[in-house]
């Protein structure tokens, strides 16, 4: 099997690329390398690449492959608030061109790297893939409009598969810190304290980086008529956590650490508990196997491996929207994110 994998020098893409590969997959990638600067704890598998905004590609980035595993976006809320309309051109407009290229020449799989940020603000019920949409941030409503437009896309000979992945966290090569467990757990490590940056009630379901690039792999592995137009919910069934939760896991790994509220936190919108039954009935392959306590352990020892300072953790080193920014007053990328040279 021979799979296009964008994005594939990010958070979630360093990880994705070697597990392919021990699976024996020819592996191609796609990426701006935004994040070059960023890397964590050793060196990124080199795989043959395209250094190709997905905004720009062209059919033949897209001919000869059995499938695209679509992860390049713009990754986060913060990021969307920088600019709502460069979050809407990337991951809604950006994903339906690629995909209309894949159709095109003949790609017969596209998987979509969505999110569990489509339900927003939802409550405290369990939500399963028929559940509605209530995003709250363009982050969110541009993963909303990118599934309805695949979804009817969807034909006899292309078959878009939506896994909307809950809140990652873990060690990845392309580290970030502005995601909650890895947030909680690298404040603790480098400055003593558990910071919440909310009121610590709102839910949340979380899935480890290793875990989401299992759930990709089955649904490469998975035959057609079973993956076909579905959305799947990537989580481990029972990893639903409050942030306060959350916090008092990190609190009891790190040693020496105590809880404390950010001055100005308060209420977050984003409130939502999913139901992962589907795809473990439906893709048996997919094993999840971390918990938020082994996310937490893991991340503390790779912490404290590898120095982190609270510099790389609350600049530009690990946070999405601080590295944007920095290339960005370089002038070494426009407005409009593409690269000046």
């Amino acid at each position: 099997m021979r799979v296009l994998v964008t994005g594939h020098k990010g958070f979630i893409g360093s990880v994705m690329v070697p597990l392919l590969q021990e699976a024996s997959i020819d592996v191609v990638g796609m990426d701006t390398d935004f994040y070059r600067d960023c890397t964590f704890g050793g060196p990124l598998v080199d795989v043959p690449e395209l250094k190709r905004d997905i905004r720009d590609a062209l059919p033949g980035d897209l001919e000869g492959f059995d499938a695209v595993v679509h992860l390049a976006a713009l990754s986060n809320d913060p990021l969307g608030d920088l600019d709502s309309q460069l979050t809407y051109d990337i991951n809604h407009h950006a994903t339906i061109h690629l995909a209309n290229l894949a159709r095109e020449v003949g790609t017969p799989r596209f998987l979509f790297s969505s999110s569990c940020s489509n339900y927003g603000a939802s409550g405290d019920g369990l939500l399963d893939e028929t559940a509605a949409f209530n995003p709250v941030t363009p982050y969110g409503v541009s993963k909303v409009r990118a599934e309805q437009a695949l979804a009817e896309m969807a034909t006899d000979d292309f078959s878009p598969i939506l896994l909307r992945s809950a809140t990652a966290y873990g060690a990845s090569p392309r580290l970030r810190c502005d995601i909650v467990l890895n947030n909680l757990t690298a404040w603790a490590v480098t400055t003593g304290k558990v910071l919440i940056k909310s009121d610590g009630t709102p839910w949340r379901p979380i899935v480890h980086v290793q875990d989401i690039c299992r759930a990709f792999l089955a649904a490469l592995r998975a035959p057609r008529e079973a993956v076909h137009g579905q959305a799947f919910n990537v989580a481990k069934p029972g990893e639903n956590y409050r942030i306060s939760d959350l916090a008092a896991i990190v609190e009891r790994t790190v040693p020496g650490c105590t809880i404390e509220f950010a001055g100005d936190a308060g209420p977050d919108t984003r409130n939502y508990r999913v139901d992962a039954s589907k795809i473990a009935r439906v893709l048996p392959e997919f094993q999840p196997t971390w918990t938020a306590e082994a996310g937490a352990q893991q991340l503390y020892e790779a912490f404290v491996a590898n120095g982190i300072t609270l510099d790389d953790v609350e600049d530009w080193r690990f946070r999405r929207l601080g590295q944007i920014k920095k290339l960005m007053d370089g002038a070494e990328i426009g407005p409009d994110l593409r690269w000046k040279a």
